[in-house]
């Protein structure tokens, strides 16, 4: 696996291996040793790698939109009921295999089809701090669990896939 993939976790065997440092790191702590992974999260208050990851993704795209972070990627347009919705590039036609994962992976096509995940009530806000707030609390209505080898999965547990 290449190194972008695993800084940015976007293979399924990446996330797994990224999160189960966090999972050995929360065991240690005291009162936390005998609880399943996903208990120290909710009790910490904490969500997976992924879905900060993905959570960061959403917030830098609001950046971007709003003028407060470089955007060289990202085009919007308003779509009505769905309010603000962003470009989803498309791959480049006859790339190689590993080009078009790299290129699917990335952050421009990522980060607009998280976006696009997004209702319009929460993609029109034009407030940092709402935003984050109405963002949080509709990833919560989520199921936040990556999937543990070796069992049956119904998918990546990204918000993509939940939507």
């Amino acid at each position: 696996s290449s190194g972008i993939n695993a800084e940015y976790g976007q293979d399924i065997g990446d996330i797994q291996r990224i999160e189960s440092v966090q999972r050995r790191f929360t065991r240690k702590i005291e009162g936390f040793n005998k609880l399943g992974y996903w208990e120290c999260l909710e009790k910490l208050e904490l969500m997976s790698l992924r879905r900060r990851r993905e959570r960061y993704s959403i917030i830098h795209a609001w950046k971007a939109r709003n003028g407060m972070a470089p955007n060289d990627v990202m085009r919007f347009y308003s779509q009505g009921r769905l309010g603000i919705q962003a470009d989803v590039p498309t791959s480049p036609t006859g790339a190689q295999d590993s080009i078009s994962t790299r290129f699917f992976n990335s952050f421009a096509v990522n980060a607009a089809r998280l976006w696009n995940c997004l209702p319009k009530t929460v993609n029109t806000v034009e407030d940092l701090d709402v935003f984050k707030l109405l963002l949080g609390q509709w990833m919560d209505q989520f199921p936040d669990n990556l999937p543990v080898r070796g069992y049956q999965r119904t998918n990546s547990n990204s918000i993509i896939d939940w939507v």
